[in-house]
């Protein structure tokens, strides 16, 4: 019985590293802490909940950005002795834990909404509008930052699905004062607080569906299983595919191992390295390990 292993991280300039947002998460943390102070400020002064809630939203933001942050410089160290994959995996800690306090800042302001709706204050629209004004060019501003990166990981993705939404629930507040402003109607404030906890709710449970599957080691989104299992069974050579297992090893890198039954022997190195760039380049797996059994029917067993 003969083994091989093949192990591809990068190629051709091409990498599937972590990108370095650095100066991003920097920039977005020290904007939205400082908008924080000043929504929940004014939003206590103006009595809107709609502000207050939103600010509970943003000072989410800015711990989701701390953590996400956090975890993509922990993903850049390299492997030790006790940890031989680095530590990658922590940016999916840090989508899960993303989840979690969208969660908790979805209760607060839900109790809050709630108790407020009992106990109606008239707030000042205008106060609402030009504070919420400057909170969709904070948002907006911190979101674009991230947008490159929203597609590849999970964890950028995180941190921009935050801040866009901030975007999109302080553009609701400034419509919530306008029509206070025209109307003077009490209850507009704090259902504009209940369409804020249900945009924050659906993006929390999308986040945190994508980010469970990822801590159960479950093949990535747009990683087609049976697809990657035929390339391999029509290769040259192989008469059986088994033991094959696609896992993420963070949100931007996947890894993949697998025993392939080839009763003529082992093809050489040249062989898995084909292999290896075919799976990188079609299935966007770059870390791959082949095991060449040349036993017939071994199966499992091997």
């Amino acid at each position: 019985m003969g083994a091989g292993h093949h192990h591809r991280h990068e190629h051709e300039g091409h990498s599937h590293a972590p990108a370095d947002y650095g100066r991003a998460f920097a920039v977005g943390v020290v904007l939205n802490a400082a908008f924080v102070v000043i929504e929940a400020t004014y939003g206590f002064l103006a009595g809107s909940m709609a502000l207050i809630a939103d600010a509970g939203h943003n000072l989410s933001d800015v711990l989701a950005l701390l953590l996400a942050w956090a975890a993509s410089m922990a993903a850049k160290k390299p492997p030790s002795a006790g940890f031989t994959y680095g530590y990658k995996s922590s940016t999916i800690l840090a989508a899960l834990g993303n989840a979690g306090l969208l969660a908790v800042a979805v209760g607060a302001i839900l109790f809050e909404t709630l108790h407020r709706m009992f106990d109606p204050v008239q707030p000042e629209g205008m106060t609402m509008v030009v504070v919420a004004g400057i909170g969709i060019l904070v948002n907006t501003f911190t979101a674009l930052m991230f947008m490159r990166g929203r597609k590849s990981d999970l964890n950028i993705r995180g941190a921009f699905l935050h801040m866009a939404a901030d975007a999109l629930v302080s553009l609701g507040v400034v419509i919530a004062g306008i029509a206070i402003i025209y109307t003077s109607v009490v209850w507009i404030d704090p259902l504009t607080s209940l369409v804020i906890v249900a945009v924050i709710a659906w993006g929390t449970w999308g986040l945190a569906k994508d980010s469970i599957k990822l801590g159960l080691n479950a093949v990535p989104e747009g990683i087609d299983e049976d697809a990657v299992r035929s390339y391999l069974d029509q290769l040259d050579g192989v008469e059986l595919v088994h033991d094959l297992h696609i896992w993420p090893m963070s949100t931007t890198e996947t890894a993949l191992t697998a025993h392939l039954t080839m009763p003529d022997g082992h093809p050489g190195d040249e062989f898995l390295h084909e292999v290896a760039e075919v799976l990188e380049n079609r299935h966007a797996i770059g870390h791959v390990t082949l095991q060449i059994e040349s036993a017939r029917g071994c199966g499992g067993s091997c």
